[in-house]
């Protein structure tokens, strides 16, 4: 593996960064990377989340005992990353994680929970106009919030909540996950729109498989049945979990999610 040099973070002495973005738009990326076979799997986090959560963590160390590379990093504004979160947009995050896949050498299985299944959709797109589609070797979509900013939480959005957004330039959403809010801004919403999906086909050029709770109050399971339809053109496995919820964080869902990631790649 190709990796970027420590960077000595004090935490983790395994940390390294990378430098993304030039002038007032520079990001400094904390990443892991561990050594192991190709090919190396990728984790992308969902929003507000990052590299050291519950199923990054189990996919890390599934991955050490099977002799396998493992990369996870945190979205600019997240976890051990530099910048805001209110300067979040997808576009920026996508570029750090296109920059993150692009540091490493060999093939990659890519598995993105909740935004990170959004972004690892786009990422496949960028690669493959670029001619750099060989790099993915699969993908493992958890509870993929494709064009979230805008199906899942624009369309949704009450009257007065759209225009303090428009106005004041951020709402502060409640987060069952936390006890405090986070912002919805509105540079998000509107830079998102550039990243929508749905409306046409969706091309991965690798095998992808989906695991989605049916008790998701986030992304609902008929969300991931329309992702299916858009990927009519790949080989695509849904697995549908009756009694799960949006995190899929249990022992028996992260059994499988490392399952899903043995097999397909």
């Amino acid at each position: 593996m190709n990796v970027p040099k420590p960077a000595g973070d004090a935490r983790d002495a395994a940390v390294q960064r990378i430098v993304v973005g030039s002038g007032d738009a520079t990001r400094d990326i904390a990443v892991l990377a561990g050594p192991g076979a190709a090919p190396a799997v990728l984790w992308l986090s969902g929003l507000k989340s990052d590299m050291r959560s519950t199923k990054a963590t189990a996919l890390a160390e599934w991955a050490e005992r099977k002799g396998r590379a493992c990369v996870r990093f945190d979205y600019s504004g997240h976890g051990a990353s530099g910048g805001r979160f209110e300067d979040g947009t997808i576009g920026r995050w996508l570029e750090e994680s296109l920059a993150v896949i692009r540091a490493q050498v060999g093939r990659h299985v890519l598995v993105g929970s909740s935004m990170g299944g959004w972004i690892a959709l786009l990422a496949a797109r960028v690669l493959a106009e670029g001619g750099e589609g060989s790099r993915l070797a699969g993908m493992v979509l958890i509870a993929p919030a494709v064009d979230f900013t805008q199906a899942l939480i624009w369309d949704r959005l009450p009257l007065k909540i759209r225009r303090q957004i428009e106005k004041k330039g951020a709402w502060q959403r409640p987060s069952e996950y936390s006890p405090e809010p986070y912002p919805i801004t509105r540079g998000l919403i509107e830079e998102g729109r550039r990243h929508l999906l749905f409306g046409g086909p969706i091309r991965t050029g690798c095998p992808v498989h989906i695991l989605q709770g049916m008790q998701d109050m986030d992304v609902p399971w008929r969300h991931a049945m329309t992702l299916v339809e858009h990927l009519a053109g790949d080989p695509v496995t849904l697995t549908l979990v009756k009694d799960g919820d949006h995190r899929l964080s249990r022992e028996a869902d992260i059994a499988r999610l490392l399952a899903a990631v043995e097999a397909i790649a």
